[in-house]
């Protein structure tokens, strides 16, 4: 006797083979039979949860951009600026290091950076929220370049396949400490 797979888990399935294939071939690259195929069902099988390639690349984006959403409305609530600074490199490190193979998607490709500007805030909305916690209020050339070489470069680590080796916590202490030196921020000492 067969059980039935629930569609939830089919979906889950279907976007997480989607971005392994994302990560291989890029977005242009893979098509929704290369997904089928990998997932052992039929194309029709795929298009029972999404009708389109840019459906099921904006729902591979979605929990993250969900994450750093929440995350800079958080961080803009801390009262303090060096708390706003401090919640938002740390939860910043956290979304890329727990995402490294979407992070490095992010970095590289222009399908995953189209389903960001479909989502609320696209890719400026997001780049601005970031920069504007990170430099401050009317910010120099300086404190700009300084914030967003920080995000761009923590991104771009995070997702490279140079460090994949790296366990998380130790992906993630390293991070934070160049982060922090990055923006002027005090060492952290590290239990």
């Amino acid at each position: 006797m067969t059980t039935a797979v629930p569609a939830e888990d089919t979906r889950t399935r279907l976007l997480g083979t989607a971005l392994k294939l994302f990560a291989e071939h890029g977005v242009e690259g893979t098509s929704l039979q290369m997904i089928a195929d990998a997932l052992g069902v039929t194309k029709a099988a795929v298009y029972y949860h999404f009708k389109t390639k840019a459906e099921i690349t904006e729902a591979v984006a979605a929990p993250a951009i969900r994450e750093l959403d929440a995350l800079v409305s958080e961080a803009a609530t801390q009262r303090r600026r060096g708390a706003q600074v401090d919640h938002l490199l740390d939860g910043f490190v956290d979304l890329v290091v727990r995402h490294r193979v979407l992070v490095a998607l992010f970095s590289s490709d222009p399908g995953i950076n189209r389903a960001i500007e479909n989502s609320t805030r696209g890719m400026e909305g997001f780049k601005n929220a970031l920069i504007d916690i990170l430099a401050g209020p009317h910010p120099d050339i300086s404190s700009r370049v300084s914030a967003l070489v920080t995000l761009t470069g923590l991104a771009m680590t995070g997702g490279s396949p140079d460090i994949a080796h790296l366990d998380d916590e130790s992906l993630r202490r390293e991070l934070v400490d160049v982060g922090r030196r990055l923006l002027g921020r005090p060492r952290r000492h590290w239990d």
